[in-house]
């Protein structure tokens, strides 16, 4: 093992921490936005079922919550392919590539006509945007968060790498406004209709922005790395998998637990409109509140894993989170009001948020240079496919089979469950836990 410790990390300024993080924010802007709107989208792609059967209001948001899916299936492609594309190649253009393809990917989801204008082809074009969409995202969060680790100075890595989940609680939070916006300005039918392809095109219109900020990137991948290095020989995917398993599997599951946990809170709006039976601007509203709080807690998380341990900040504020989700959820079932589903929206999120941030970082950090952007960004995919992209069309479907609307939080307990115990058996990386070795028993 080199001796690197003493050599400085490339100069990260502001505007690099936000370009890194714009793909992840646009990313989460687009879901968001999905997730909103999907009600809409199925409306004006899956109107009908097979056959011209006419389809119920259930299989229209099932087949549009379907659509969402498909854009997670070639996240793991896109994960292995630009991540090991970041790893030989350099963080920058694996970001300038993934970024593109998103961008033109929400422009034409935007642009496609209904299936009342141009039949099964408006469905078949929606899935196709989906899928190369999923390609770029599945290769965005592995180099952007490499980056990050690698840039930072090392005292102050967990707040950097919080700018990484912090970049999903703006984008809702923008999205949410975007929403409740157009929820003000236009007549439910007309926001049905088209007032959905504002948001997307809103979106895409950060993508030449985006593009400038990161072509300013300095390249991180050849520069001495100041976390321990490791032998840079490379090694096929069987080795890597090997010499790796441990943070593999651990990493697998608490993304799981993460990305579900996610993925219910953005469903919200969808839950307050469908199940609760609320105005859209309430419901809007409350993936806002989700946004804000997220955002502020992913970096006060960030912050306390670089001076507390990146382990600790992980597990006890997850337990609470996994204590807390049966009683709020309660709470908004039962009270049926705007304040509880935004008060009880603003506690999740601010809970929940904490422990994802000091998990990226040392995620990060357990992962040797030359493999980072590939192992992140593959096992974060694979993770984000398996149960991102399924989750809301199973809780929508364990509602609709259970009549039970507290069925969400029951899912997002026992996914919660599992992810602490994950984090539980995560190494420390943190370096003010590792300059202070604990006391032998």
């Amino acid at each position: 093992m080199s001796d690197v410790a003493a050599v400085n990390p490339p100069v990260i300024k502001r505007r690099h921490v936000a370009a890194a993080v714009a793909g992840n924010a646009l990313e989460f802007y687009d879901f968001t936005s999905y997730a909103f709107f999907a009600t809409a989208i199925g409306q004006a792609f899956f109107p009908s079922g097979p056959a011209g059967l006419t389809q119920t209001e259930f299989g229209s948001l099932m087949a549009s919550l379907g659509t969402f899916w498909a854009g997670f299936l070639l996240r793991p492609v896109g994960g292995m392919v630009i991540g090991a594309y970041s790893d030989r190649v350099g963080r920058r253009p694996a970001m300038l590539l993934s970024f593109t393809l998103m961008g033109v990917s929400i422009l034409a989801l935007a642009l496609i006509p209904s299936y009342s204008s141009i039949g099964v082809a408006a469905p078949i074009l929606a899935v196709l945007a989906r899928l190369a969409q999923g390609f770029a995202l599945g290769g965005e969060v592995g180099p952007t968060t490499a980056y990050l680790v690698e840039a930072a100075p090392p005292a102050h890595r967990g707040l950097y790498a919080s700018w990484q989940g912090a970049s999903q609680s703006i984008a809702s939070f923008t999205g949410g406004g975007v929403g409740v916006l157009l929820s003000l300005v236009l007549a439910p039918h007309l926001l049905d209709v088209w007032g959905w392809r504002i948001a997307f095109l809103i979106g895409a219109v950060t993508l030449p922005f985006g593009l400038i900020l990161r072509r300013t990137l300095p390249e991180t991948l050849h520069a001495p790395d100041h976390l321990p290095v490791y032998d840079a020989k490379q090694a096929g995917a069987v080795q890597i998998v090997g010499d790796h398993a441990r943070p593999i599997i651990l990493g697998l599951l608490i993304l799981a637990g993460g990305t579900i946990s996610t993925y219910v809170l953005n469903y919200m709006t969808t839950f307050a409109r469908t199940t609760l039976h609320m105005g859209s601007t309430v419901a809007f509203s409350a993936t806002l509140v989700l946004g804000l709080f997220g955002a502020l807690s992913s970096l006060a998380g960030g912050w306390l894993s670089d001076r507390y341990g990146r382990r600790n900040i992980m597990v006890w504020p997850r337990i609470v989170f996994c204590l807390s989700i049966i009683p709020l959820f309660t709470w908004i079932v039962t009270q049926h009001s705007a304040f509880a589903l935004l008060g009880g929206s603003a506690l999740l999120a601010i809970i929940g948020s904490i422990s994802s941030s000091a998990f990226y970082v040392a995620f990060g950090e357990s992962l040797p240079k030359h493999v980072r952007g590939v192992i992140f960004a593959t096992v974060y995919a694979t993770s984000i496919t398996v149960f991102g992209g399924s989750t809301q069309s199973v809780i929508t479907w364990l509602i609709h089979v259970t009549g039970n609307p507290m069925a969400p939080a029951w899912y997002l307990v026992a996914a919660t469950a599992v992810s602490i115990v994950a984090m539980y058996l995560m190494a420390e990386t943190a370096p003010v836990r590792l300059a202070k070795p604990e006391p032998a028993e």
